[in-house]
């Protein structure tokens, strides 16, 4: 609820923030008719920014219409769901996340959340088979692919952590954690080819 109350409080903050004193200073930005375009146009943006704090807004409106399900049942249970994670009662998060991907299975953050909770009790096979799901969904998921490269660096296999983590620079070139990544871990891999 509070996530749900911080978020509302937020979006309430920016648009009166950006609404302008006059009625005719107002300039409506091309609204984008679909849920598709509108990740298509926060992509493009995301790869051309390089100022890493606008990186980092545009990312997080990226985040919001991925969290959109469209369902309030759904959204319920992810609510629900991230309650369990923070009270580490992570069986129970993954009851509600089985239904949410149940439920709605062309829902890429039901699959993002459960993989992201299985890496958290340290189901590696679990999560990448998740995650999979999420890149299936969202082949642009920077979030999945961080995952995925956080299990492959877990799991001693570097140059797949390397190759995720350029998957992400690929996608989020102003990631400051996937840059520091990909240089500690092409360092480690060039001292460990000596």
């Amino acid at each position: 609820m509070r996530i749900l109350f911080a978020f509302f409080a937020t979006l309430f903050l920016f648009s009166a923030v950006s609404l302008p004193a006059r009625a005719e200073d107002r300039v409506s930005p091309p609204i984008a008719a679909t849920k598709a375009a509108r990740l298509d146009q926060l992509f493009a943006d995301l790869k051309r920014e390089r100022n890493e704090k606008a990186a980092e807004r545009i990312a997080g409106h990226i985040w919001n219409e991925w969290f959109q399900s469209g369902s309030a049942s759904i959204d319920l249970m992810m609510q629900w769901s991230q309650k369990a994670i923070e009270n580490q009662k992570f069986d129970v998060a993954l009851d509600f996340l089985d239904q949410v991907v149940t439920l709605q299975p062309s829902y890429s953050e039901g699959w993002n959340r459960r993989a992201t909770v299985h890496f958290m009790m340290k189901n590696y096979g679990k999560s990448m088979s998740d995650i999979d799901h999420v890149l299936q969904l969202e082949p642009r998921h920077f979030g999945a692919l961080s995952g995925l490269a956080q299990i492959m660096a877990e799991t001693g296999h570097k140059q797949s952590a390397l190759e995720a983590w350029q998957r992400v620079l690929g996608i989020y070139p102003m990631m400051r954690s996937a840059q520091d990544q990909v240089a500690t871990l092409s360092e480690e891999l060039a001292g460990e080819g000596i």
